[in-house]
């Protein structure tokens, strides 16, 4: 009765503890069938474990810790994903800046706002002034200018008696307002051409701005801005195995469809040949064999990574993780249902953004006839008992206990069924009893003829 009473006041199973003292211990490296009773009793008089925190660790925790401590080393690492989804990365010494000319929508698109609606406005007017410089030209190579008073003289423009009223009708034509003042005559076939080729021209350019601008407007990446991720992310049990954990929510009440989640590990290595990849890319997965890569994305969800011997968190454990360096980017894409197009948000975690021994605050509650859903608690996280040594070392240990309780129990059922041989003998048909009412099933009886 003791036992149970002090592991509920550490605030751990008997498991997790058997698990540290095998790790932990000589005796449980060298000796593989140790019962079970005999590391309960020797864990009895010490077990004092509390749950870990940031600025003292866990004694259940500490059990995995190898050698003194240390501090962990000051980090100083540039993002490559910002908190809001923009990259950090700069396109520097580019020469073949006529490529951006091949793709001349994207690139306008692209542009700041200041700087589309700048360009907006000179194709516009440039447009203007080079069909007016024009017509002026004609106007003035015809003679109109000079027989402005003549009554006589059929102008190619009516009306038109210098540069200013060419520009004006040079408006007039590509914006279809209508003609009033000045009109064009049919005396003059180099200005019917002309004509022509503006408003050809004219509506290709309104064409090509009003869909820059459309595309600008209407662009998904506002559509992230609603899409949010907790500010930390966790790593703790999760069905005995541990996991790097993270929380995904949309602010809005229209749906992403069609949402999926994707997880990439950025930190330096080294090949072995020494070549040095700065920013080298690992996939982290996120359910993509079993399909909980899919979301239904209607109330924040907790996205999980879960650390076995495919990830590269395998054999690191608290420690080797808070002295590592590299940065988890989280990308999250659907179809905006509004719009049907594309969106994408994305975030990132630095070391120091990673919390041990954590689990996120539910925020779903159930109302009267609906789930509600509290966003001041999304970013909260509280602690809970996690061991802190690798997963790959708590597979061991967990191995170990497996082997360890099947050596143990036979044993004990061996010596089970010896007393109650030695009850039989003595004790006749009590002890018979006692034998089909015991641990082992009754034997089969014989067939009768």
């Amino acid at each position: 009765m003791l036992l149970p009473r002090v592991f509920a006041a550490a605030g751990c199973s008997p498991l997790h503890t058997l698990l540290c003292r095998s790790l932990n211990t000589t005796e449980g490296r060298q000796e593989a069938a140790v019962r079970t009773q005999e590391h309960l009793g020797a864990l009895t008089p010490t077990l004092t474990v509390t749950p870990p925190s940031a600025t003292a660790m866990a004694p259940e925790n500490a059990a995995f810790d190898q050698g003194p401590e240390e501090p962990p080393r000051r980090r100083g690492r540039q993002r490559y994903v910002e908190k809001d989804g923009r990259c950090n990365v700069q396109q520097g010494n580019v020469r073949e800046t006529y490529r951006y000319l091949t793709d001349l929508f994207t690139t306008l698109v692209d542009l700041q706002w200041r700087l589309s609606l700048l360009f907006f406005v000179l194709a516009y007017a440039l447009t203007w002034l080079f069909f007016g410089a024009i017509w002026w030209l004609i106007a003035y190579g015809r003679g109109d200018l000079e027989h402005l008073e003549d009554a006589a003289w059929t102008p190619c423009v009516n009306n038109l008696n210098g540069f200013v009223a060419a520009f004006l009708f040079s408006i007039e034509t590509e914006t279809t307002i209508g003609y009033g003042h000045r009109v064009i005559t049919d005396q003059c076939p180099e200005g019917i051409v002309l004509l022509l080729l503006q408003a050809i021209l004219g509506s290709m350019v309104n064409a090509f701005m009003v869909g820059c601008m459309f595309v600008k407007i209407s662009q998904p990446n506002k559509r992230a801005a609603t899409l949010v991720f907790s500010s930390h992310a966790v790593v703790s049990l999760r069905d005995g195995r541990l996991c790097l954990m993270f929380r995904v929510g949309d602010l809005r009440s229209s749906h992403i469809v069609e949402a999926s989640i994707r997880a990439k590990l950025i930190r330096s290595r080294q090949t072995l040949e020494g070549e040095f990849i700065p920013l080298h890319q690992t996939d982290l997965s996120v359910g993509f064999d079993t399909g909980d890569d899919r979301l239904f994305l209607v109330s924040p969800l907790v996205i999980s990574h879960e650390i076995d011997s495919a990830s590269p968190f395998w054999e690191a454990s608290r420690r080797a993780l808070e002295r590592d360096d590299f940065e988890i980017v989280v990308i999250l894409e659907g179809m905006v249902e509004a719009t049907g197009m594309t969106c994408q948000a994305r975030s990132s975690y630095l070391v120091d953004e990673v919390l041990w021994g954590h689990r996120f605050t539910s925020v779903l509650t159930l109302e009267d006839g609906f789930y509600e859903v509290d966003y001041a608690s999304f970013h909260q996280t509280f602690e809970v008992p996690t061991p802190s040594c690798s997963a790959r070392e708590l597979a061991e240990a967990a191995a170990r206990l497996d082997a360890h309780l099947y050596w143990s129990i036979p044993s004990q059922l061996d010596e089970k069924v010896e007393e109650e041989g030695a009850g039989e003998g003595a004790g006749g048909e009590a002890g018979a009893d006692k034998e089909q009412n015991g641990c082992l099933p009754p034997p089969e009886s014989e067939s009768k003829v």
